[in-house]
């Protein structure tokens, strides 16, 4: 038989029955007595570790958690992070954990832990509605493994990473939700294959990320004003946006840079979407037989800043590097779960990286954080992190013919100021990229600058940084991009970089722009 228990923070006791008359004063205490078919009422307050909450805070099977649902919890604050151990993705600081068939409705939620994320949903398949989720240092809803929940009404806002995150396998249902001034409104990965219906997502850093090999399913949402794009596929993801049957019926409009930017492998079907076609670029193809031209919005469009113009690369001296042998398979294969980084120093980058389709593992479900990096590699992600602008005329080098794997990203990486050649006209393809040019092609690609206060001093080999690249170093210094493994004073500029340094410093870059959230590290150069 159904029953509820009734939690207040300001005048319950849990040594209460959790009546009415009589409430708990602790969501713990609630859920450590609540069965399958239990609601439990919470009262206006602030839920956390000084009421006495122990976080994270599970919600078992066929329990109900709700507050005001009208008002979208407004009142209902649930703030705290907790350890959980993720079978998917290894330790999280997490405020709730959402077992299979439970209900979250009604109340506001806030993880200010590091990386922190509101609710967890893994392999499960619960119900969260009409809740705010605010100010989570990474995202507010997680959904990872064979997730499939129902995400329905909810507002996302001023969250660090994401408002939510669907990753691995999950589906379910995202309805109806709105995300504004978060990080990326939602961010899809791996072969996840949601509905997403009726969101409305406006001025965040992008609104969709498709990664992976994501499948999502996209109808009547409306991405408008977002900072970077409306929707970014990268990877080998292939979402449904709209088929002759199915028309998709979403808007993107008045987004900063792309209102739909395809940079996968695939090409795209649009059918029934309101998409200015100037500003849309990638492989895609309009299948209507007209294209609707979008209604202007009354949101004043934000103008979006103009990127920095580049310190000019000072044309490095090369230095004799023995090269590899060619790499089999340019871009490794993505993996659903790296082996070898598990217990390793740059483990939650690179970890963060792999969901963002950024960086991926090889065959054999390794990312050989200790290996070198060739300058095409390293080119090859830096389009994938950046997708940069082309801000001078191309270059025809002459030791990258046009079969060459990588020389449409050399090319691009080149006129984005990112990557520059040697003085004889090669760009040294197969050659392992050093850690000072790293730096320097980070700085000068994303237009970097510093204050002036900075110094180089930090390090005890200082006086083997090129001369070329020490106003870049001090500008890396000060935004926290370079990363010294295992020695903070040793910057060995000159010594091949590793895979794992180059996704370390490019996930430190991102976070200067911030497109990702920060993650503690007591290697990051601090200045």
């Amino acid at each position: 038989m159904a029953q509820t228990f009734y939690v207040n923070p300001v005048i319950g006791s849990d040594t209460n029955l959790g009546s009415q008359q009589a409430p708990f004063k602790t969501i713990t205490q609630a859920l450590k007595v609540a069965t399958d078919n239990t609601k439990i009422q919470l009262a206006n307050g602030n839920y956390n570790a000084a009421s006495g909450e122990v976080f994270p805070l599970t919600i078992p099977s066929g329990v109900i958690v709700v507050g005001d649902e009208a008002n979208k919890g407004d009142r209902i604050l649930i703030e705290g992070s907790g350890n959980y151990l993720s079978r998917t993705f290894a330790g999280q600081n997490v405020t709730l954990v959402l077992l299979d068939k439970a209900e979250l409705r009604g109340v506001t939620v806030t993880n200010l832990a590091s990386r922190g994320s509101g609710a967890w949903i893994e392999s499960t398949a619960p119900t969260v509605a009409n809740s705010t989720f605010t100010n989570c240092k990474r995202e507010g809803v997680f959904a990872t493994g064979e997730a499939n929940p129902v995400i329905l009404g909810n507002v996302f806002t001023q969250n660090a990473a994401n408002g939510i995150a669907i990753a691995k396998n999950s589906k379910g249902q995202i309805l109806d939700n709105t995300y504004f001034k978060t990080g990326f409104g939602i961010a899809i990965s791996d072969t996840a294959s949601p509905i997403l219906r009726d969101n409305k997502i406006y001025e965040n850093r992008s609104g969709i990320i498709i990664s992976g090999s994501a499948r999502p399913l996209l109808r009547n949402n409306v991405c408008e004003n977002n900072t970077d794009d409306g929707i970014t596929v990268i990877g080998t993801a292939l979402p449904d946006i709209g088929s002759t049957n199915n028309p998709g019926g979403n808007t993107l409009r008045n987004n900063g840079k792309f209102d739909l930017q395809n940079a996968s492998s695939n090409k795209l079907v649009s059918v029934g979407n309101k998409i200015d076609t100037s500003k849309v670029t990638g492989n895609l193809e309009f299948a209507d037989s007209s294209v609707p031209t979008p209604t202007p919005t009354p949101t004043p469009t934000p103008t979006p800043t103009p990127a920095p113009t580049p310190t000019p690369t000072p044309t490095p001296i090369p230095i004799p590097i023995p090269t590899p042998a060619p790499t089999p398979t340019p871009t490794p294969t993505p993996t659903i779960e790296l082996t070898d980084i598990a217990n390793h120093w740059a483990g939650d980058f690179i970890r963060e990286l792999v969901k963002l389709g950024i960086v991926n593992g090889f065959p054999d479900r390794t990312f050989k954080p200790d290996a070198t990096m060739t300058r095409a590699q390293y080119a090859a992600l830096l389009v994938k992190a950046f997708n940069p602008s082309s801000n001078r005329p191309a270059i025809k080098f002459k030791d990258v013919p046009a079969n060459f794997w990588a020389s449409k990203v050399i090319q691009q990486a080149y006129e984005g100021s990112f990557l520059s050649g040697f003085p004889d006209n090669t760009f040294a393809p197969n050659k392992n990229i050093q850690r000072v040019q790293v730096i320097v092609s980070l700085v000068n690609g994303l237009g970097l600058s510093a204050d002036g206060t900075a110094t180089i001093k930090v390090f005890d080999d200082q006086a083997k940084i090129p001369d070329y690249a020490k106003d870049e170093v001090i500008k890396a210094i000060q935004k926290q991009i370079i990363v010294n493994h295992p020695n903070l004073k040793q910057l060995n500029p000159t010594r091949d970089a590793t895979r794992a340094e180059v996704a370390v410093m490019v996930y430190q870059a991102l976070v200067d722009a911030n497109r990702v959230a920060a993650i503690n590290s007591p290697y990051i150069v601090t200045a």
